[in-house]
């Protein structure tokens, strides 16, 4: 049904005067409303040569550039001994729209890599790329060169419309193109407008006042919290669109492209002893056709700016700002903005939530190899020369290369002619061996966590692959090797490496201590549910090896591990109205 044939709603303008105040606001609400929309006194602590850091508050506002200041915690009890500062550097986060890149993208990240982060890349869960280690007196350098290849850090992080996912589905190469054409769309329009980014970073001078708002759609208070959306095509699951602030689940009549359904409200971030705070599955409300996707995200992002929590910060995403409200309130707010009514939402089905490893062909008759790439790492390791072999590649790959929300690399739009060049710089390398991982290990996930991420209480990449290994072997004893179960840690309850919807989930609380989850939906429709708190890795595996043990004994046919988990009583279902399962 189309919305021409449904009565317009007449639009009612409940937007807030973004030229006025808002009666409360909490300190990181007051520093973003007095830094002149996100300047702050950036430029000045670039310059103060007593320390690697970036002093006072600036920190936070250089967030919404893209950049977070970190310090190197495996020598931060040395330095305190030594009465020295922490080893302060900077981590600069690429907006990527959708994971695409070209190989001289690719190569312009690499040599930034190699010269300024600690000869290594991360590509991210969220389709993009992280530069650690970066000091201070190379950040301008850094974002520089990202410019000379048509790349930024703009709102990668911050109170803002972060980094935009979309689906990576080699098999409908005209689809993805169309949904991830919108995707950098979306991008390029919810990004702040400020000037701030091109004066501190380009060096450009400061625009006259033209007597329009610097932010018309953000004001001077932006979002009261990060703000995620993603764009879906079933049945891949792949950007877990239900850990979405907002996801357009594309719908498609015969390969083209006809509209989305609109989910509102996940997130995966929680904090331990405070129940106030919890995951949250996106709720999906109605269907848009294609052409409504900025208006949308318009609607949608107004109506959190507007009632989102400003006071309380670990209140102030918009899942909490539905459930406090009601999704029926928030809802009919969306549509009063749009100006008309959703549709219904339309059928689909996912299937998975991972990725399709190795060679595919697409619809056009091009190839694309899907890598496997442990926690996102890109380094040269003592076995394996990852770093210099997609080097290689990228010098003379005439495709495209594409990040997927699993942290792997897909190597795209390969003409078959060109695969056996591709083919023979995979095999020299010896990077085809990275897809020969157990069906555990290849949809394992993790966060950076220690040593870089100021917020990890427990390591996560550099510890994942050991407790993959040992789980595997009890795997393998039960004939399971092979068996796709997704697996995802991060080293505190944040969540970025989206644990909470994995069949099994860990979220570190201390050193080698962790809480266990178990029964997350195989393509990431159903939260997990905490079923051990606060445990070390011999609990954490008698469990396991229990839970194994059981699933090969007493599953039914394609049965998946996390729906096991619930059925056999391991991980009850959690049934409350704020959960979407389809």
């Amino acid at each position: 049904m189309s919305t021409d044939t449904l009565a317009p709603r007449a639009p009612v303008d409940r937007s807030r005067d973004l030229s006025q105040p808002l009666e409360k606001l909490g300190p990181d609400e007051t520093l973003k409303a007095n830094s002149d929309q996100l300047r702050g006194t950036i430029a000045e602590g670039l310059e103060a040569e007593l320390t690697a850091a970036v002093p006072g508050n600036d920190i936070k506002l250089m967030k919404f550039h893209g950049l977070y200041q970190q310090d190197d915690r495996d020598i931060r009890d040395e330095r305190r001994r030594q009465r020295l500062e922490p080893a302060y550097r900077f981590m600069a986060r690429v907006r990527l729209p959708g994971g695409v890149l070209s190989p001289t993208q690719w190569l312009k990240l690499d040599a930034l890599g190699r010269a300024y982060a600690g000869e290594t890349l991360r590509l991210t869960t969220r389709q993009t790329f992280q530069l650690h280690r970066v000091h201070k007196k190379d950040l301008r350098a850094v974002i520089q060169g990202l410019r000379d290849v048509l790349l930024d850090t703009k709102a990668a992080c911050g109170d803002d419309s972060r980094g935009v996912m979309a689906s990576i589905n080699p098999e409908l190469s005209a689809l993805h193109a169309e949904v991830h054409a919108l995707a950098k769309q979306a991008s390029d329009h919810a990004i702040p407008k400020t000037g701030a980014y091109r004066e501190i970073w380009y060096g450009e001078e400061r625009a006259a006042p033209s007597g329009e708002p610097e932010e018309p759609l953000y004001g001077k208070t932006y979002m009261p919290r990060k703000f995620k959306i993603g764009f879906v095509i079933p049945p891949i699951n792949d950007i877990d669109v239900y850990a979405q602030d907002l996801g357009f689940i594309a719908i498609s009549e015969g390969g083209e492209l006809k509209g989305f359904n609109v989910a509102i409200g996940g997130g995966m971030g929680r904090t331990d002893q405070a129940p106030k705070t919890y995951p949250r599955l996106a709720s999906v409300i109605g269907y848009i056709p294609k052409d409504k996707v900025i208006a949308t995200c318009d609607a949608v992002m107004q109506v959190q700016r507007d009632y989102g929590d400003r006071v309380d910060r670990g209140r102030a995403r918009f899942k909490y700002t539905i459930d406090d409200k009601g999704l029926d309130f928030i809802t009919a707010e969306i549509e009063s903005r749009l100006g008309f009514p959703l549709e219904p939402a339309k059928p689909y089905h996912f299937t998975s939530n991972g990725d399709a490893i190795g060679w595919q062909r697409g619809e056009d008759g091009r190839e694309h190899f899907t890598l496997f790439v442990e926690n996102g790492r890109v380094s040269n390791f003592a076995d394996l020369a990852l770093f210099d072999g997609l080097r290689a590649i990228a010098e003379i790959h005439k495709g495209m290369f594409r990040v997927t929300p699993n942290q792997n690399l897909v190597i795209a739009d390969i003409e078959p002619s060109d695969r056996p060049a591709i083919e023979a710089l995979l095999n020299e390398y010896r990077l085809d061996a990275l897809n020969r991982g157990s069906g555990l290990r290849l949809n394992s996930m993790a966060c950076v966590a220690l040593p870089t991420c100021g917020l990890a209480m427990a390591e996560s990449e550099r510890y994942l692959p050991s407790l993959v290994e040992k789980i595997d072997a009890i795997l393998a004893g039960h004939g399971l090797a092979e068996e796709p179960i997704t697996i995802r840690m991060t080293g505190c309850p944040n969540g970025c490496a989206r644990p909470y919807i994995a069949e099994i989930g860990l979220t570190g609380r201390a050193p080698g201590k962790y809480n266990l989850y178990l029964g997350g939906g195989f393509h990431g429709q159903r939260l997990n549910k905490m079923v051990l708190e606060n445990v070390g890795e011999q609990t954490i595996l008698e469990l396991l090896g229990k839970v194994i043990e059981h699933f090969a004994r007493e599953r039914q046919p394609e049965e998946r591990f996390g729906d096991f988990a619930i059925r056999a009583g391991y991980a009850a279902e959690v049934k409350e109205g704020r959960f979407f399962n389809d």
